[in-house]
């Protein structure tokens, strides 16, 4: 019997012993399926946080377009303005012609030639000028600002090419119609004829 008890002894524990193997088995077969179901899990969490992430690129690409589209309009107010002093403005030709209508009043008929061309015609050409001087450094000013917001700004957010493009365009013509407004109101540039 006591070798029986041994043998059953042995067998019982190459049972136990086959049996503690096929536990730990089904456990590793267990954690490797858990490590499936965590690497599932952490791909999806990935397609969730990239697709989080695309929506949030989304924003910021809809934030830089409303922020191009801000620069944008500015350059082009930039350049109309400067278009605008170098061609004129309504309200440059109704101040000028108002400036006139004074000087016709204002002036009597026993002033000397020299005395009423100026009253009549040389300060109407003043107003003029004055009013395509204000366009002019205000399109100046614009493209300025437009040309230097981006280094106020997010350093990562380029501005257009057509941006800069245009508001340079705008400076340009606002420095020539400042330039241009400065001459005609000191007259050095087609001054009034001389009534002698």
């Amino acid at each position: 019997m006591g070798t029986k008890t041994v043998d059953e002894a042995g067998a019982e524990t190459g049972s136990e012993t086959t049996e503690a193997k096929n536990d730990e088995q089904a456990v590793d077969i267990t954690k490797t399926d858990a490590s499936d179901d965590v690497t599932e899990n952490d791909t999806d969490d990935d397609v969730l946080e990239d697709g989080l992430e695309d929506g949030l690129a989304d924003d910021d690409a809809k934030e830089d377009g409303f922020t191009g589209a801000g620069q944008g309009a500015g350059a082009v107010v930039s350049a109309a303005l400067g278009f605008l002093s170098l061609s004129g403005s309504w309200i440059g030709t109704v101040a000028g012609a108002r400036q006139t209508l004074v000087g016709q009043l204002q002036t009597s008929s026993t002033a000397s030639v020299a005395k009423q061309i100026q009253a009549v015609y040389g300060d109407a050409w003043q107003t003029t000028a004055l009013w395509a001087g204000f366009f002019a450094l205000a399109a100046l000013v614009t493209g300025v600002v437009v040309l230097a917001r981006p280094a106020f700004g997010n350093p990562a957010r380029t501005q257009a090419a057509w941006i800069k493009s245009v508001s340079w365009a705008g400076v340009v013509l606002g420095v020539i119609g400042l330039l241009l407004a400065v001459l005609k109101y000191t007259d050095a540039l087609l001054g009034l004829p001389s009534a002698a």
